[in-house]
């Protein structure tokens, strides 16, 4: 029951971050913004939210993940709401940083409510079914806005966006009937009892692991990858000379196979495997973009589908190895994760606004495509010096 709450609510942030990306030509038309200010408008959640991550994580260990992932729905609701009000570079750009307040307290609280309710040989696969609710939004935003949508809205983006913000606040009435349940209560309390440690204190005995450090810089590398790509890529397909429908369904092929990667790559990443599939997934990030320079067939295919192996899998598998790390425990999960968001999220910022300032200064997607590559490979050289890391602190007497 709690997971499918945390489902609804993951599907709500997925709709919501990626419903904007197929229907950025009629806004920038209706709006009079080019691809630059578009892509620093799409960067605006993600700035917020290196901000907002270390204090939403703060909020999770102090007063549960129950009640403080309501706030977070009401944000990402709200976000979506503002976007079909927006009338400007300006106030698009606000409306789009709103989700920057929600979607922290999803991302750290879904990771700490399976640290709280699940064994630990059973959180891969926990932490992989909620992240399909994350994956099947974003399919749903990718593939269904232009071909459904926005068809059923007679072409008013806005309605679409208003759409998107009533069904998350339809999941978050879910939530909170959920969450109304006493065990749920329970385990509220429980929560609560045993984070009442300094925040600050907390910050800083993290920082001095250097495994954490590590982690943290591989958050950024992915976040990079991820966010570039899941707002661009409808615009990538398009300059390989795809239709906007077209273009709206083959994007969708990495979000589909990142399902199936998140439900069954997780899993088998158990604690003697975790580097090894990680090495895998990275050199999958690695040959994706390479082979997305192809024109529509099978090798962009290909390309597409390393794509959604890397997506499903590099986010959920090195929050694992964090949230297990020695010097973690059940009171540091929240502020933990926190610093991990916070830190990924200065890629997820630079990810988008990078390749919308490339594109618009080279007039075509070569470059940007070339600076995801470098970011994948600088991932695997991390993933060797985290590997040496975590050796040297078990031979530690």
């Amino acid at each position: 029951m709690v997971l499918g709450g945390v489902w609804l609510l993951y599907f709500s942030f997925g709709l919501i971050a990626a419903g904007m990306a197929p229907i950025v030509q009629p806004i920038s038309a209706e709006l009079g913004l080019d691809n630059a200010q578009m892509g620093f408008i799409m960067a605006a959640w993600p700035l917020l939210y290196i901000a907002s991550a270390i204090p939403c994580g703060t909020l999770l260990d102090r007063i549960g993940p129950g009640r403080a992932l309501l706030i977070g729905i009401a944000f990402i609701a709200a976000s979506g709401a503002l976007r079909g009000a927006a009338t400007g570079e300006y106030s698009l750009f606000f409306a789009v940083a709103v989700f920057g307040m929600g979607g922290p307290i999803i991302s750290v609280g879904a990771p700490k409510l399976v640290s709280l309710w699940f064994a630990s040989e059973e959180r891969g696969l926990a932490m992989g079914i909620y992240m399909t609710g994350a994956s099947l939004g974003a399919v749903s935003g990718v593939a269904l806005t232009n071909s459904v949508f926005l068809p059923l809205m007679s072409g008013d983006w806005r309605a679409v966006m208003f759409c998107y913000a009533g069904f998350a606040i339809a999941c978050g009435t879910v939530w909170l009937l959920v969450n109304m349940n006493l065990t749920c209560r329970a385990v509220e309390g429980r929560c609560e009892q045993v984070t009442h440690t300094s925040s600050f204190e907390n910050v800083t005995a993290l920082l001095r692991l250097p495994s954490l450090r590590l982690v943290l810089a591989l958050g950024m590398g992915i976040f990079f990858f991820n966010q570039a790509l899941g707002n661009w890529l409808p615009e990538i397909l398009r300059s390989r000379g795809m239709a906007p429908a077209e273009a709206g369904f083959w994007a969708a092929v990495p979000t589909a196979i990142g399902i199936i990667a998140a439900l069954t790559i997780p899993r088998f990443a158990t604690t003697n495997r975790r580097i090894p599939i990680l090495a895998l997934v990275f050199l999958s990030a690695v040959g994706a973009t390479l082979l997305l320079r192809a024109d529509p067939g099978p090798v962009l295919l290909t390309g597409l589908v390393l794509q959604g192996i890397a997506r499903g899998a590099m986010t959920t598998t090195t929050m694992l190895l964090l949230i297990e790390l020695p010097g973690i425990d059940s009171r540091k999960t929240g502020v933990a994760g926190g610093m991990f968001f916070s830190a990924a999220e200065i890629g997820g910022v630079l990810g988008p606004a990078t390749i919308g300032f490339a594109s618009h200064a080279t007039g075509g997607f070569s470059l940007p495509l070339t600076l995801l590559t470098v970011d994948a490979a600088l991932m695997l050289v991390l993933l060797f010096l985290l590997m040496g890391t975590m050796r040297r602190t078990a031979v530690r007497p």
